[in-house]
């Protein structure tokens, strides 16, 4: 078992994992931007394998288990200062997502994190959680932010007892196969050791 760097041949694990990671999200978005004749997962497994942008394989750390991807987290650091601009070109169902990232600047973002179902309850989440929060502090981020459903109670019961507090919420906006209503929730840890008393 280990924690390693993605690799464009695992674009495909990556893409099946970040769509549990945000909950059908992503398989919607993919489906608006096939070409005819390509699927969805096509599409995700595309930008998985890309060099560049938010969801790409440099972006991921996959947790390996007897030769095979057991999770992923996907992370990297937000831009400060972070100008959403008009999010005219931004598709509806995303807006609040952007519109969150944008109130924690220059945080170490962990964008998804996901783990395949046959592997989980095995603290693979965890794992991925500490390493990336490892890697922020070496980029010297001050903190780390993630987004999470209101919902999704496992979830933020696991976050909080990490030390990740709520921010900030913005409604979900309902897409077609979406897991959970509620709102999106921001949350931020802290990465600076609280001053001695």
């Amino acid at each position: 078992m280990a924690i390693r760097n993605a690799r464009k041949d695992d674009a495909r694990d990556l893409a099946g994992l970040i769509n549990l990671a945000g909950h059908g999200l992503p398989e919607y978005m993919w489906q608006n931007m096939a070409d005819e004749g390509e699927s969805a997962q096509d599409v995700g497994v595309a930008r998985a394998a890309r060099e560049d942008g938010g969801f790409s394989y440099r972006h991921a750390r996959v947790y390996e288990h007897n030769g095979k991807v057991a999770g992923m987290a996907v992370a990297y650091q937000l831009p400060d200062p972070y100008d959403v601009g008009t999010l005219t070109d931004v598709p509806e169902v995303v807006k609040p997502l952007v519109e969150l990232e944008a109130l924690a600047p220059g945080s170490w973002y962990l964008n998804a994190l996901a783990t395949f179902e046959s592997y989980r309850g095995q603290g693979i989440a965890r794992q991925l959680m500490a390493d990336s929060a490892l890697i922020a502090r070496s980029r010297r981020c001050q903190s780390i932010s993630l987004i999470v459903a209101s919902e999704n109670v496992a979830a933020n019961s696991l976050y909080k007892r990490l030390g990740y507090q709520e921010k900030a919420r913005k409604p979900v906006i309902p897409y077609p196969g979406c897991a959970h209503g509620g709102d999106w929730v921001l949350m931020v840890k802290s990465l600076v050791p609280a001053p001695r008393s």
